[in-house]
């Protein structure tokens, strides 16, 4: 049985951008050979708790709303978009679910933003850099990323046989962490301008120390066509979800006999 990753819809109030935006976590999910189950922002709390029983593996995707600033202690700047409470909500829940279990975790762009925020952390409202962190949707190869070295961004790119020197990314954000969230790492910048362009859960955690927690803030999902390296970090991520799975798998048989013999 393939691991069933959950995605919530990007918005509760933008039916266009979720029509644009959902079939490539989709899409992407699918190629790794992993099952997407779609979590309906309209969903009551009950139903989505009922559904993460199930789930071995959470990604938080994008979104065309900001981090209520209000949640780091900030006033919005002028640029800052509007907050979409019920998918802050939803997310919230699938980051307590996902962190409780150690289930597997891949944010992208207002994911990573999210995670990052809720591990305590703060963003930039608005970038002003000389590097465009938002060419638009079509643009491949927005800008390049350094990635550190000791990671798991560097593991999975080592998969591909590709050079950390010339990796370029796609870019559509605005916004970008500031400080750093509780257990958080910094594991790729843009060399040009510093920009934090990905995180991941600082290694080694006594409690989990094989826990996957990767955010990123540009959209693999998009370029799974043209880039080894966006097909290898979701291959990555559904791996882990895998991993997590047959361990739940083993834990359950394990305490089952012991019942058995208990008996």
């Amino acid at each position: 049985m393939p691991p069933r990753i959950a995605i919530p819809e990007p918005t509760s109030d933008d039916p266009e951008y979720n029509q644009r935006a959902l079939p490539q976590y989709i899409s992407a999910v699918e190629a790794a050979g992993a099952e997407p189950v779609v979590v309906h922002l309209a969903d009551t709390r009950d139903r989505m708790t009922q559904l993460l029983a199930g789930i071995d593996g959470v990604l938080l995707p994008g979104s065309g709303h900001d981090v209520d600033p209000a949640l780091y202690g900030e006033m919005p700047a002028p640029e800052t978009a509007s907050n979409d409470a019920v998918r802050a909500a939803t997310d919230e829940l699938l980051l307590n679910d996902a962190f409780n279990h150690r289930k597997p975790i891949l944010a992208i762009c207002h994911g990573t933003q999210t995670l990052n925020v809720w591990r305590g952390g703060t963003l930039i409202q608005d970038l002003k850099t000389p590097v465009n962190h938002r060419p638009g949707r079509e643009v491949v190869e927005a800008h390049p990323v350094k990635i550190a070295e000791v990671s798991r961004l560097t593991e999975i790119l080592a998969r591909t046989g590709e050079s950390n020197v010339h990796v370029q990314v796609n870019s559509s954000h605005h916004q970008a962490i500031r400080k750093v969230g509780d257990d958080l790492r910094v594991t790729a910048i843009s060399p040009n301008d510093g920009v934090i362009e990905a995180v991941e859960l600082n290694p080694p955690n006594p409690a989990a120390p094989d826990h996957f927690v990767v955010g990123v803030q540009w959209h693999p999902e998009r370029t799974c066509e043209q880039s080894k390296f966006s097909r290898a970090i979701f291959s990555a991520f559904i791996g882990a979800a895998e991993d997590w799975q047959n361990k739940e798998k083993s834990a359950f048989v394990h305490a089952a006999a012991a019942r058995q013999k208990g008996n």
